[in-house]
């Protein structure tokens, strides 16, 4: 009788740990979707700067977009140390580090206790910084070669995206940077969490102290519309109202002097995507990195509707070789596809990795990119690993970070890590439940912002309109439309309602959720599509807007937002759009602040809003 208790116990306790995997799997599936496609949708803006290039009534107004602004229009070249200081005044009230140049530790040091604290350095020190750290980037080759014969090993880190606490606890783990401690940064610094800021400072100071042990690579995300996008951008101008547009454009021309990777004792490879079957080292040590500021450039060269001259084909090579070490991802397939659920960069398989390897007489390529759950993933029979540093990445608890310590034997060592404010006190059901919330809410509201082609959908399976259709039918209508290549079978339970014959009832989807939206008589179909596109939306009007003011004129709107539906093809009445955005404009003066317009049209969750 004991035996068989322990043994239906342990069946139990089975069942509920599989049960629990099983749903931090699809949340994470959920989430890693949701990003590759916002991403894919980020790179596709290009074709539309293209077109809007061709069609807009006053090109001026955006052909700053194509050129990479010269950085002394804003921070004059040769503006020194000294001049900033006559320039920009601290006041006898900043209780902040104040920095003196050159650096030293105790600088660094001074900025780590600072950041703990959640202050902020003042606007002085931070375009001093960035002139000097855009000195030493420029003096730096394309790929940066490293032995460890002067250093017994080197530590590598991933993605950190803004989570100044995960680079605290690795430098709390594993050491400052120094001359005995070397490291390697493997892009992504920056987007998405709120230090941004904080860790490019970190990181930038200690580059200009140790030049030699402290190396950066560039993300795809050290890039001037992926922070429009995913929030780089607006922290700064948070933080430095008056000097923001300033330290962007300066921090614009310190992301293209980046090195594009860094090769440590000529065997091993650290970039942050990938590679692909045209990738050409040679190439990319030769060519003007600093030409190749941001992915709006890969869709100018790729998408012009205008014809190409002879000289831009070098360009366009040029382009293609970034992207694709920027973006790429591998997989267990041989071969080399394009990467169409990231919409940038390749799948590069086994194969494909080993004939580089071969080339180039590497052992080991170390790549960041791409979230894990546990921090890191071998993959190719050890050939390529993932190391991922940033902890809690898409919800507190989410997943690990890591790091690695590579010694002069080369064999790499994984140190794993979360930062833990809440976790602690959740058991390991409540933190599935803390994810699996997040998850199901972010794809409900992709859901709903894609309610009226999915109803379009769910009608061609529902030929008698009973209002209900076979699972199989309603996970082929989703993912037909939604193209997330999730298990939706799986997560009917949690999306939509089944009746007793086992029918689901697809207009369930969107019962528990409706689009805020400032003025009730408009459109339906104007009020989705303003929901669905407002992210590419708030990227084309932040461009629009020079002066970073907020505001746009309501001719420059209309134009846009008809240019815009015209080049996706959108029928939206002109009538409707007018009285919308006259009633945006509050003060009656000829301009909207767009930022808040935007943010009406989003999608609200009932059930939340009754318990708030």
């Amino acid at each position: 009788t004991v035996i068989r208790a322990a043994i239906l116990i342990q069946n139990w306790y089975r069942f509920t740990m599989a049960r629990l995997e099983m749903r931090r799997r699809y949340s994470l599936s959920i989430f890693q979707s949701i990003e590759y496609a916002d991403e894919q949708d980020q790179l596709q803006l290009s074709n539309f700067f293209t077109f809007m290039l061709d069609h807009y009534t006053h090109p001026d107004s955006v052909s700053h977009i194509f050129t990479s602004p010269s950085v002394s229009q804003v921070v004059d070249e040769g503006l020194c140390l000294t001049e900033f200081e006559r320039k920009i005044d601290v006041p006898d009230s900043y209780y902040g580090p104040r920095l003196s140049f050159p650096l030293t530790i105790e600088d660094a040091n001074a900025l780590l206790h600072a950041f703990r604290n959640e202050q902020l350095l003042h606007a002085r020190y931070v375009l001093q910084l960035l002139c000097e750290t855009r000195k030493v980037l420029k003096e730096m080759p394309n790929i940066t070669h490293l032995s460890t014969s002067y250093s017994k090993e080197i530590t590598v880190c991933g993605d950190l995206h803004g989570n100044l606490d995960d680079l605290l606890l690795i430098f709390y783990k594993n050491g400052l940077p120094s001359e005995q401690n070397c490291y390697v940064f493997n892009g992504d610094f920056v987007d998405r969490g709120k230090n941004s800021m904080e860790i490019l400072i970190i990181l930038f100071a200690f580059l200009l102290i140790y030049p030699n042990d402290l190396h950066l690579n560039r993300g795809n995300h050290e890039d001037y519309m992926m922070n429009l996008r995913y929030g780089f951008t607006k922290e700064v101008s948070k933080k430095y109202k008056d000097h923001g547009k300033q330290i962007l454009c300066l921090l614009r021309d310190v992301f293209s002097w980046l090195p594009l990777a860094t090769i440590i004792d000529s065997k091993v490879l650290i970039l942050h995507g990938g590679i692909s079957d045209t990738t050409d080292l040679d190439f990319l040590n030769a060519l003007e990195r600093n030409k190749v500021r941001d992915h709006i450039h890969v869709g100018v060269i790729l998408f012009s509707l205008k014809s190409l001259a002879v000289q831009m084909l070098r360009s366009s090579f040029c382009y293609l070789q970034i992207l694709d070490i920027l973006w790429s991802d591998p997989r267990s397939q041989n071969g080399c596809t394009p990467n169409k659920r990231r919409g940038g960069g390749c799948y590069f398989g086994p194969d494909v990795t080993a004939k580089l390897f071969e080339r180039y007489n590497l052992k080991m390529l170390i790549r960041s990119h791409e979230f894990k759950p546990e921090g890191y993933e071998i993959s190719h029979d050890g050939k390529v690993i993932t190391i991922f540093s940033a902890s809690n990445y898409y919800e507190e608890g989410s997943n690990r970070g890591a790091y690695i310590k590579l010694n002069p034997e080369l064999i790499p060592r994984f140190v794993q890590y979360r930062v833990s404010k809440y976790t602690r006190r959740q058991n390991l059901q409540e933190r599935v439940g803390t994810i699996e919330s997040s998850a199901l809410k972010s794809l409900r509201e992709k859901i709903y912002a894609h309610r009226s082609e999915l109803t379009s959908a769910f009608a061609q399976y529902d030929l008698n309109g009973t209002g209900k259709i076979s699972v199989n039918d309603w996970a082929a209508a989703m993912e037909s439309v939604l193209q997330l290549e999730l298990p939706w079978r799986m997560l009917r339970s949690q999306l939509a309602q089944m009746n007793a014959d086992g029918e689901v009832d697809f207009m369930s989807c969107f019962y528990d959720l409706k689009i805020g939206q400032p003025i009730k008589e408009v459109q339906p179909a104007l009020v989705e599509t303003l929901c669905r596109y407002r992210k590419d939306l708030e990227i084309i009007f932040n461009v629009i807007d020079k002066d970073h003011s907020g505001l746009i004129s309501l001719e420059e709107f209309s134009q846009t937002w008809r240019l815009f539906t015209s080049h996706l093809g959108i029928d939206v009445y002109d009538e409707s759009l007018d009285k919308l955005v006259l009633s945006i404009d509050y003060n009656k003066d000829g301009h909207i602040d767009f930022n808040e317009f935007l943010e009406a049209f989003h999608v609200v969750h009932r059930l939340e809003k009754k318990a708030n």
